[in-house]
Parts: structure tokens; C-alpha cells; sequence
């Protein structure tokens, strides 16, 4: 049985989804506090709350004999985790230790921890590996490499296969009731100003990029999905395996390039793109080497850009008729 916590989430519950398909016994531990228990199939059991509960964990891995942890669960807001550092820290590392101690009680032999492309900051590696040097520009990035490195030594202490998945900028849906429903990451923001009648923003248009606008690298929510049964599988065949992966394509596509795929599929090409001034921190081009994933796991991504924002659209459009 695998506890996924953070399962309602956007990405969480794809995770549910890739899982139960597979064949795999889940039960989901959510605060609620960014899921929604309708993400779920109705076979999937939600525990609510939260993961510094130790009660309520130790309670949910003794009568659902957990034996493999999912750790989604974690507070993402850059610009918030500024602001409020003292509350991510808790939420986010605390948290964790707090998820970690449980499992090491219950004898939980497994653990897949959910990272990000954030711990590497503002870097000019390219394409960026596991082994680029990791200088978070956030306590939110600091939170998920205190996060990787918690998680590595509680498996070298107790016996424990693990795994750190870091992902780059996830973005469409299986389904357009699992989109995403926040307005933070630059496809919903895009569609938010398109369906206003606004035009929408690009940070900067003079980096050093081919048309001048910051490059990343785009990754379908499926293919994130499919990556964590991948690494699920492999803790599993895998009692010494200790993992850190980068989840990306490998391919890095220009803001610039991404709005015109947006306006194209919402059918919006008549609004033109407003620049404005750069933000501080952006890199100019961050894109994943998926050599590591590839070589450990057997995955690669499936999934194009037209793909996410195709499935990403068909989700705004039920959310926003």
C-alpha cells in the first residue's frame, strides 16, 4: 500500500490516477488546503489532514499497513515563501521530518520524495544535471533541498530506498477535471489574461535566447505522473536504490514561443503580447538533462508542448465557461 500525501492536489492526484492504473493499493493523506477530495477516484480512501499530524499518521500507516510512501505534500508559492519563510520551513521541512519519523516507526521500507527544479536557482548550466551545484534562490527552493538531503540520510540510517524527484515546469492534464486550477505558473496565468480581454505578459525580451525571451523547459503533468510509478517501481525492485532525478524533456521552449502555442489553442491570437520589465532572478535558459532518468528508470517524456496546453485549455474552459 502506498501513502501518497498531497493526493487531491494537481499533481498529486495524477499521481493517484498513474498508480491505481497500474494496478498499485493507495490511500491519500490531504489537508485539503490546496486539493479537492473530487479529484479522486472513488475507490482511493482520503485521510484529511495534515502531515504534522504524528498522531494521524501513525494511526493511517498502522491500519492501512502501509509499506511505501508518495511525499507530494509541501507549500509551493515562491513569492509567499519570501514572505512567510518561517511557515514553509515548517510546513515544508518540518513537515517532512515529521512524515519520515512516522515511517521509520512503522518499519515503511520505501520513499519517493517530490523536489523541484528550484533547488538549482539561477543557474547557467546548460542543460542542467543532477550534479550541477544547487544554490537555491528561495526558502522555498531551500526547503526542497533540506528536504533531498533529510530524505537521503534517513534512508542510509534505517534501510530505507528513496528517491528525489526534481521537476521542472509542469503544466497540462489527463483529464480537464484534473487541471490546474491555480494562476500561478505561466499557462493558467496566460489563460487568465487571455479570457479577460488582457494581453498577455512577458517578463523580458532581451536575454541572451534566441528571440530574446527566458527558455525553460516544459513538462506534461502524465508524464510527471509516469515518472513516480517508474521510480515507485524501482524502490520497490531496489532496497539500496538512494535517487535524485531531474523529470524534464530535455527540450527548452521561449515564453515567447509558449504564448503563441496558448493564443493559438484558446483561439485568442488577436491579443499580442505585452512586454514588461525583467524579474529578478530569472535565469535565462533552464532545461533539464533527462540523461539520469532515462538511465535509472527507463522513462522518458511523451508528451509535447501543443499536448499540455491543449489539456490545459480543455480544463480552464470547465473551470471557466
Amino acid at each position: 500500500m502506498w501513502l501518497i500525501t498531497g493526493g487531491a492536489g494537481y499533481i498529486g492526484s495524477h499521481v493517484v490516477r498513474e498508480l491505481t492504473a497500474a494496478g498499485e493499493s493507495v490511500v491519500v493523506l490531504d489537508d485539503l488546503s490546496g486539493g479537492d477530495p473530487a479529484r479522486l477516484p472513488d475507490s482511493v480512501p482520503l485521510e484529511r489532514g495534515s502531515v504534522l499530524d504524528r498522531a494521524l499518521l501513525d494511526r493511517v500507516l498502522r491500519e492501512r499497513s502501509v509499506d511505501g510512501i508518495v511525499h507530494i505534500a509541501a507549500k509551493k508559492q515562491v513569492g509567499e515563501s519570501v514572505e512567510r519563510p518561517l511557515y514553509y520551513y515548517r510546513e515544508n521541512v518540518e513537515g517532512l521530518r515529521t512524515v519520515l519519523d512516522a515511517a521509520v516507526g512503522a518499519g515503511v521500507r520505501r520513499f519517493l520524495f517530490s523536489s523541484s527544479a528550484a533547488v538549482y536557482g539561477p543557474t547557467e548550466a546548460d542543460p542542467v544535471t543532477e550534479r550541477t551545484p544547487c544554490e537555491p534562490m528561495s526558502p522555498y527552493g531551500e526547503t526542497k533541498l533540506a528536504g533531498e538531503w533529510l530524505v537521503a540520510a534517513t534512508g542510509r540510517a534505517h534501510g530505507m530506498a528513496t528517491a528525489a524527484l526534481r521537476y521542472f515546469n509542469v503544466a497540462g492534464a489527463a483529464t480537464p477535471e484534473l487541471a490546474d486550477t491555480g494562476v500561478t505558473n505561466l499557462v493558467p496565468m496566460v489563460f487568465q489574461r487571455l479570457t479577460r480581454g488582457e494581453r498577455p505578459l512577458i517578463f523580458g525580451d532581451d536575454y541572451p535566447t534566441p528571440d530574446g525571451t527566458c527558455v525553460r523547459d516544459y513538462v506534461h503533468v502524465q508524464d510527471i505522473a509516469s515518472a513516480h510509478l517508474a521510480a515507485a517501481r524501482r524502490l520497490a525492485d531496489d532496497p539500496q536504490a538512494s535517487l535524485v532525478l531531474n523529470i524534464g524533456t530535455g527540450v527548452g521552449v521561449s515564453v515567447a514561443e509558449m504564448i503563441d502555442v496558448i493564443r493559438e489553442v484558446s483561439g485568442h491570437t488577436d491579443l499580442e503580447p505585452e512586454v514588461a520589465p525583467r524579474r529578478p532572478g530569472d535565469p535565462a535558459r533552464v532545461v533539464a538533462s533527462a540523461e539520469s532518468i532515462t538511465k535509472e528508470l527507463g522513462w522518458t517524456a511523451r508528451h509535447d508542448v501543443r499536448q499540455m496546453v491543449t489539456s490545459a485549455w480543455e480544463g480552464w474552459r470547465l473551470r471557466h465557461p
